[in-house]
């Protein structure tokens, strides 16, 4: 399994039960799933019978929202088996039949609880606050409470958020489609590489192939993959138009003024966040420009092209990397972080939490996933390259977030928002390159890893930024009503390209399709986040390399406190203040001082 780019994938059945992660400690089997699932489907029922009598009395009120946490927790353990059986091979009708299951009930218990937000809101003015004080039971729930008040302007009378509920599975039609063309129905043409061996192409081998350090395979790739998304363009853009629209219905339904507005309040986030984040990478542009034109002097090309981008600008020994020797880097760079994270590291990664290799149908990428009842998961498709040691730093920073928040708070304080969610994945990722350079002596290998950093902050910070301002001029073109095909987004999205890699990056034309295969897209207004939780992670993580323990504290504090203030006050407390420009401005200033020294090392090599 260590040398997976060779070969054809293994079927699911034929991976090796120590590379997979034990699904079964949610649910021991399908059988008892599904047992589950119809005693989670009468409970919900009975939720019902509370409609009308929440303001009865302040007792009432804590049974009703104590039973409907202990659903949710019995909805959260359903929901994640399925998808993550599911995942492991999108294929299986068996599975996609649980996981269709798991949303319907889903959607009953929204359509059963839409009673919930319009009476609380129709109570009395100080109803709620009194009888939080009075009833020391409710204390757990008085943040809920308090955010449910601050969402009154946007809630609906009970009928309509009933009707609402009734529409969310058809509104989950664009990304359930989507997710079934991409995961398991699009299929790349094969190339050869320079011996005329066969090579396969995969979503989840894509990237580690334009790392190849052949560039005419680079091309070959390239124009493969992007070839099939073409034949399928008015296709996928019906399906990305059809989600815009969806979400511009929700937008207006809920009286918001944008899609974006309507998004960043579910986690009380002003839009200046987003806004201001656009302006400071713009500003910033011009070093983007500096490092383009350095990655085209080191690979000694007239052109650089969108298939250069991630080779390396040097060999490195990290380019196979056994799956065992990344956990015993990630667990070395990441020891800052204290004895207890360690340990729960080191849990995670040895004891059934990760599913490891790539195999036919599993669901592309990685993510950090699970139930709140349960230790958390993880999903990779690992190739051994040094990305792929990141990645397993990224989501074990999730997935030991999650643990903290689910070991301190009930489930409903529990869950942390978006906006906070890739903070300690990107925490670990700076901290484990801090290590790696520090232990660095030999100038080529530093080399490498200053360009993997640099790699990091233009696929975090400048293409997800690029990512955000695409999904901000689509969604507002969808508001205005102009049409959205195929051409038009590839026109919009060719546009921003050239833009943010500039005039010594040739726009190649496939690049125009790229909007075309981020499943991102289907989840509006996300991968902001990415690069805001960047810049926080690179301040959080500086505080813990020259503070120590009692910066490590207050991290662990940040992690802990979950979903139980608005993370915008979660982070304050942290020592980030995302309300300001600063955190997106020092990140960028790193970007250059790395450039800075990346320009050095390449003068003191000579190269």
């Amino acid at each position: 399994m260590s040398n997976i780019l060779n070969g054809t994938l293994p079927e699911r059945k034929d991976v090796p039960s120590e590379f997979k992660w034990h699904v079964e400690d949610i649910f021991p089997s399908d059988e008892a799933f599904l047992s589950v699932l119809d005693e989670c489907r009468k409970d919900i029922d009975k939720l019902a019978a509370f409609q009308g009598h929440l303001g009865d009395s302040a007792d009432i009120l804590c049974d009703y929202l104590t039973e409907k946490e202990r659903v949710m927790i019995q909805l959260d353990s359903l929901y994640s088996y399925a998808a993550q059986r599911s995942d492991e091979d999108t294929a299986n009708p068996f599975y996609q039949d649980l996981k269709s299951q798991a949303v319907i009930i889903n959607n009953h218990f929204f359509e059963v609880t839409a009673f919930e937000d319009p009476e609380l809101l129709s109570l009395p003015e100080n109803y709620l606050s009194e009888a939080v004080s009075s009833h020391p039971m409710l204390a757990p729930f008085a943040h809920y409470l308090e955010d449910t008040l601050r969402m009154k302007p946007h809630t609906l009378s009970r009928e309509e958020e009933a009707l609402m509920a009734l529409t969310m599975d058809l509104g989950n039609s664009p990304q359930s489609i989507y997710y079934m063309f991409n995961n398991a129905d699009i299929r790349f043409e094969s190339v050869t590489d320079a011996q005329g061996n066969e090579v396969m192409i995969s979503h989840g081998r894509f990237v580690p192939l334009l790392e190849s350090t052949d560039r005419d395979l680079r091309k070959k790739v390239f124009h493969s993959y992007y070839r099939s998304f073409d034949q399928y363009k008015n296709t996928v853009a019906a399906m990305f138009s059809a989600n815009l629209k969806k979400e511009l219905f929700y937008t207006r339904a809920r009286h918001y003024a944008s899609s974006m507005e309507a998004h960043l309040s579910l986690n009380n986030i002003p839009t200046t966040v987003y806004n201001q984040l656009l302006e400071a990478v713009h500003d910033a542009l011009p070093e983007m420009y500096r490092y383009v034109r350095l990655r085209r002097k080191m690979l000694g090309v007239n052109e650089l092209h969108m298939y250069d981008v991630y080779t390396p600008l040097v060999a490195g020994e990290h380019s196979q990397i056994p799956f065992d020797e990344a956990m015993n880097i990630v667990s070395r760079g990441l020891t800052p972080l204290g004895e207890e994270y360690h340990h729960l590291l080191n849990k995670g990664m040895h004891e059934g939490w990760i599913d490891i290799y790539e195999n036919k149908g599993k669901r592309t990428g990685a993510y950090s996933g699970g139930d709140y009842a349960h230790h958390p998961f993880v999903l990779l498709n690992y190739q051994g390259t040094l990305d792929n040691v990141f990645t397993l730093a990224h989501e074990m920073g999730h997935s030991l977030h999650s643990w903290y928040a689910n070991h301190t708070h009930n489930y409903t304080n529990a869950s942390y928002s978006i906006f906070v969610a890739e903070i300690a994945s990107t925490c670990n990722e700076a901290l484990l390159m801090h290590d790696l350079l520090g232990r660095c002596t030999d100038p080529h290998e530093k080399l490498y890893l200053l360009n993997h950093y640099l790699d990091t902050f233009k696929g975090t910070l400048f293409r997800q930024t690029m990512f955000a301002e695409f999904e901000k001029i689509v969604h507002e073109k969808t508001a205005a009503g102009e049409t959205l095909n195929a051409q038009a987004l590839c026109r919009i999205y060719s546009d921003l390209n050239a833009i943010y890699f500039g005039p010594d990056m040739v726009n190649d034309p496939e690049i125009a399709l790229e909007w075309a295969r981020i499943p991102h897209f289907y989840r509006p207004f996300y991968v902001y986040q990415y690069a805001t939780g960047f810049s926080a992670a690179i301040a959080l993580s500086s505080r813990i390399l020259t503070e120590g323990e009692p910066a490590v504290h207050d991290y662990i504090e940040f992690l802990k406190a979950g979903g139980s203030d608005y993370p915008i006050e979660v982070l304050k407390k942290a020592g980030v203040d995302m309300t300001t420009k600063e955190p997106v401005a020092s990140a960028l200033k790193v970007f250059a001082s790395v450039l800075d020294e990346l320009e050095k090392v390449i003068e003191e090599l000579s190269l």
